[in-house]
């Protein structure tokens, strides 16, 4: 079990260490503006032996894409981590996802999750970030962006990053793009975002991959989820070894402040 206390907050660099005990997380924060620093405003080091359902909802009994969202399959492995599983349940695939929404929705800031994404083909695990003004047509995407902050299908080290906006039907729009980061294959890794009033950055491991005010930027409090889903997107499920596992560390989340 880790139990982590804020340290610090540099004014003058662009790294906060989190301290616990021998062990040091640190997380790359992009740089403050004159006058302004980072501070934390929400957090979930996965610590304990439960999921911290003050913070997060468990989705599902419910049908998704190609297979099922399932409770059961989103739970904490008490050594500091969520475990999103998929496996194969007679003859449905499920998987876990987790949501905030109602518990924590904000605008704005940095966003980062460290996670360990799945091995096996035909599910793809997700950090991203909701609300219902995606569905509303007529305002870009200011009334609402669906913000994928990343997500990876394949296995050979593609990640793909991308923005949602007016619902889903034949109004719908989308930009967003696709890198290569061949080391996000194995172990774990920082997938974060910057999102301010005028442009959402993204990050990998604190390095800048894709810039963007695609949609016009969202300006109204979204709602964080962590997510499997199964479909061929990610290959044939059917040639998968389960159970496997998206594995999250921490979700952090920091405010602009004097």
């Amino acid at each position: 079990m880790r139990t982590t206390n804020l340290t610090c907050l540099s004014l003058v660099g662009l790294t906060c260490t989190f301290a616990a005990f021998a062990q040091t997380d640190q997380v790359s924060l992009p740089p403050a503006p004159a006058g302004k620093h980072w501070r934390l405003v929400w957090q979930d080091e996965f610590d304990g032996a439960k999921l911290d359902e003050t913070k997060w909802n468990r989705l599902g009994d419910s049908k998704r894409r190609d297979g099922f969202w399932i409770k059961d399959d989103a739970y904490l492995d008490g050594q500091g981590h969520l475990l999103l599983r998929t496996r194969k349940d007679g003859d449905r695939y499920t998987c876990g996802a987790v949501d905030t929404r109602g518990k924590f929705e904000h605008a704005f800031g940095y966003y980062v999750a460290r996670c360990q994404m799945p091995k096996e083909p035909g599910h793809w695990s997700a950090f991203w970030m909701m609300c219902g003004g995606v569905s509303h047509v007529g305002d870009g995407g200011r009334d609402g962006t669906e913000i994928d902050i990343v997500e990876m299908p394949w296995r050979d080290g593609r990640l793909t990053m991308n923005l949602h906006w007016d619902g889903y039907g034949p109004d719908h729009q989308h930009a967003g793009t696709t890198i290569t980061n061949t080391a996000a294959i194995d172990g774990f890794h920082d997938y974060g975002l910057l999102w301010e009033p005028d442009r959402y950055v993204f990050y990998v491991d604190g390095r800048e991959v894709w810039h963007t005010a695609a949609g016009g930027v969202s300006q109204v409090p979204e709602y964080l989820m962590l997510t499997n889903e199964i479909g061929t997107w990610a290959g044939k499920i059917q040639d998968a070894k389960l159970p496997d596992y998206f594995k999250v560390d921490y979700v952090r989340v920091y405010d602009l402040t004097p």
